[in-house]
């Protein structure tokens, strides 16, 4: 009987410690990658525009 006792009260410790570990959050902050989307299209454009130029060059 006494052997129940002990097995509750240890049941309920564990429970009782797990309950109150404490909690590890970890924030990350949000990451900007506007500016290499950015540049990524702008060195495309450009090289559109000097495949253009070269093919027409009378066009400006």
């Amino acid at each position: 009987m006494r052997s129940k006792y002990r097995a509750l009260a240890c049941l309920g410790f564990a429970v009782m410690a797990t309950a109150c570990a404490p909690t590890v959050r970890l924030e990350v902050a949000p990451i900007e990658i506007h500016a290499r989307l950015d540049a990524d299209v702008r060195v495309r454009l450009d090289r559109e525009l000097q495949e253009l130029l070269a093919e027409n060059p009378n066009l400006f």
